[in-house]
This record gives structure tokens, C-alpha cells and sequence, in this order.
């Protein structure tokens, strides 16, 4: 039973006023020394802690308390040591991006959910897409396109038509998003080992900007994303609720 609990919360009114009484009721101790850190909000808001929280040793375990919470158990105020001990862990490592901006300077990010390039202006964006230093694509024409972890897969990825991947699986999804020409090249399934580069075609006509969750890097000239094995964020789920469980779900729904 974890004994020592951090609560952090969203900016949000039902979020402060759920942390005010999950801290009046269990306490609260500083996310440095704490055995398991209690997220309240959104999945932004979950990913933002996870980002804040990466070089810390306790899990992050987080109740719903926003719009949208697939990385989020149901908010209770009731057992919560119990559901902290029973709680299933799931380990995601996050894409590690590198771009470099048409003034030559370089930009690093990590995304636990996916890094995505979009096209800036009133023109579809013209990209260059390789793997592994090897062209495979010498020209994609489209809104963008996107590298997603398992963990991002049912986010960006799924709304742009890309294949949800079971948390265990030791791939990642490129997906294209909007592709006109080749028109009906969704993307594809590559090793979690694979660096992906996008080179951006006409950059000045064209412009892309870069997103890693929430970082936007503006007027990108080349990106690349690769799996980063160094770090690894361990989120906690109730039994039954966990990753694995809503992947799976989420296809049959």
C-alpha cells in the first residue's frame, strides 16, 4: 500500500476542487518523495505530468477529471490506497524528436503520444519521408504526417485512420494524414527501433511546423523521430482498466 501520495491537479475548477479533497482526506507529500504521484485531469493534462515527473521514481496513477481521459481511471475519493496497491503498471517510452528550423537551429522534444508534421499554410505540405537513412517515399503531398508510440496510438493517430497498436508491441505507426498524392497511402508499421526523417520539400512555399505533445516548433526543415529506450514512464490502472484492455476495446467499439 502506498503510504506517501502526491496529488498534483489541472488548472481546472473540478480538478482543484477534487485534489482539495483527496488532500484532506490522505494527505499529501511533494512528488520527489512520494511512493505514487495522483494525477487529476484531462490526458494532457497526464502527459504534461508524465513529462514533469520522468526523472522521478514513483508511478503516476491518474483519475479523470477532464474531457477526455483514456490514460485516466475514474475519479473516486473512496479506497484510494487500495486501488493504488491493486493498480496494473504499464511502461511506454517516448519518441525522441530532433528538428531543425529553415534558420538552422536545432529543437529537441519527447512525446509520449505521438510527434506529428503539419503543413503551416494554405498549401498541402511536400515531404520526404525516410527510414532508417533510407528514402521511402520521395514525395508525400499532404496536411502532414505523424509518428505514434502504442501508448498515442487511439489519439492523433486513430482520427487520422491510423491502426491502433497493442501497448506491448514493439512497433510504432506512420501515419499520413490527409495524403493526396500517393492518395491512398495511409502509412505504415515500422520497428521501434526505426529513426524516421522527414525532409520537408519547398519549405519557404510550404511551410511545416513540428509537434511533440504539446511543443510546436515553427518552420521546420527536417525532423526526425526516433524511440527513446533511455526513459520509460510507468503509468498505474486499475485492474481490468488497463492500456491494454482499452486498446483492445476501443476497436470494437
Amino acid at each position: 500500500m502506498a503510504e506517501k501520495i502526491a496529488f498534483l491537479a489541472s488548472r481546472t475548477p473540478v480538478a482543484q476542487t477534487a485534489r482539495a479533497a483527496l488532500v484532506g482526506r490522505y494527505g499529501n507529500t511533494a512528488p520527489e518523495q512520494a511512493d505514487v504521484i495522483v494525477a487529476l485531469g484531462g490526458d494532457g493534462f497526464m502527459l504534461r505530468t508524465l513529462h514533469a515527473t520522468e526523472a522521478l521514481p514513483a508511478p503516476v496513477y491518474g483519475m479523470n477529471r477532464g474531457t477526455i481521459g483514456f490514460l485516466m481511471n475514474e475519479y473516486s475519493e473512496t479506497d484510494l490506497p487500495a486501488r493504488l496497491a491493486a493498480a496494473e503498471q504499464e511502461v511506454v517510452n517516448p519518441l525522441a524528436m530532433l528538428a531543425m528550423d529553415r534558420a538552422g537551429k536545432s529543437h529537441r522534444a519527447l512525446a509520449i503520444n505521438e510527434v506529428s508534421i503539419l503543413r503551416a499554410g494554405p498549401q498541402a505540405a511536400r515531404l520526404c519521408i525516410s527510414v532508417d537513412e533510407r528514402v521511402r517515399l520521395a514525395e508525400l503531398v499532404c496536411d502532414g504526417a505523424l509518428v505514434s508510440t502504442p501508448a498515442g496510438s487511439t489519439a492523433y493517430n486513430y482520427s487520422a485512420h491510423g491502426p491502433i497498436l497493442p501497448i506491448g508491441a514493439d512497433v510504432l505507426a506512420l501515419t499520413a494524414i490527409a495524403a493526396f498524392r500517393p492518395r491512398r497511402w495511409r502509412g505504415a508499421l515500422l520497428p521501434k527501433t526505426a529513426k524516421v526523417r522527414f525532409d520537408v520539400l519547398e519549405p519557404e512555399k510550404r511551410p511545416v511546423h513540428a509537434d511533440a505533445d504539446s511543443i510546436s516548433i515553427s518552420n521546420v526543415h527536417w525532423v526526425e523521430v526516433q524511440s527513446n529506450p533511455d526513459i520509460t514512464h510507468r503509468i498505474l490502472f486499475d485492474p481490468g482498466h488497463g492500456l491494454e484492455e482499452r486498446l483492445i476495446a476501443e476497436q470494437f467499439t
